[in-house]
């Protein structure tokens, strides 16, 4: 997918988490990068509102979902997924 989303993506955890994107890592979980559960919820709708797409209500629990917030890499897989298939 394209180099652009995975950029977005780590600037809007980056503003959240207060680092430079080139501090997030695709092996970092939220946790690691002062990212509390509000903030994941505040990331996950400026991702929504970035994208036009909409995150499951249960991501936070991946056996739930298909959207897994475990760490960047997985969140980034999982937006680039929906944005194409939102494509489609």
């Amino acid at each position: 997918m394209s180099d652009t989303i995975k950029t977005r993506i780590k600037a809007i955890i980056a503003e959240q988490a207060m680092l430079e994107p080139d501090q997030i890592t695709d092996e970092a979980t939220p946790e690691e990068l002062g990212i509390d559960s509000l903030g994941l919820v505040e990331s996950i709708f400026a991702l929504e509102e970035e994208f036009d797409i909409s995150i499951p209500f249960n991501a936070n629990e991946p056996d739930k979902s298909d959207f897994d917030i475990t760490n960047m890499g997985t969140i980034i897989a999982a937006v680039e997924r929906l944005v194409a298939e939102k494509a489609i």
